[in-house]
């Protein structure tokens, strides 16, 4: 059985003088980042080793606090500036909607009545819900709402299946 290793969140900056760092999530996750969980940071550093644990994790509100084993000062807490967090697929409790920004641009989308949509280009955030702005497609620019009624696949690899609303297209 191989693991699959996903980019959960990155580091933004240190925190306190013990080791502590700011960790963010990627957009489109939310936190997943928990104590005792092993992780790799990447890039990896050659004074360090690549797989670490997750000895504590803070809300700070608008923000985490965590500590890595491999950081107990200021200067190594400040060394993971800019690393990405990654996490085993198998540890993640995710749901189909739980994909990265980065994963679902430049994704195809494919309608089931429509056929080929075109390429996800832009998603905007809204208080309801994500849109996806999708071009390239015979429609033009496409508005999809990510929602559990239109979005019916969003697989690891390939077209993201949809079934978009009366009055998305103009057909």
């Amino acid at each position: 059985m191989s693991s699959h290793y996903k980019n959960i969140a990155r580091v933004l900056k240190a925190h306190g003088s013990k080791g502590e760092v700011i960790v963010a999530e990627l957009r489109g996750l939310p936190f997943l980042v928990e104590p005792g969980m092993r992780v790799a940071l990447t890039p990896p550093a050659l004074d360090r080793d690549r797989f670490v644990r997750v000895e504590s994790v803070v809300d700070g509100g608008d923000r985490y606090i965590v500590r890595f084993s491999c950081a107990h000062s200021i200067g190594e807490a400040e060394s993971l500036t800019g690393c990405y967090v990654l996490a085993d697929s198998d540890d993640l409790q995710l749901d189909s909607f739980d994909v990265t920004y980065d994963d679902l641009l430049d994704r195809s989308v494919i309608d089931e009545r429509f056929g080929g949509l075109g390429t996800i280009v832009e998603i905007m955030e809204t208080p309801a819900n994500d849109v996806w702005v999708i071009a390239g497609g015979a429609y033009g620019e496409v508005l999809v709402p990510v929602v559990e009624d239109v979005v019916l696949d969003i697989p690891e690899a390939g077209p993201i299946r949809v079934k978009v609303m009366d009055g998305l297209i103009n057909s």
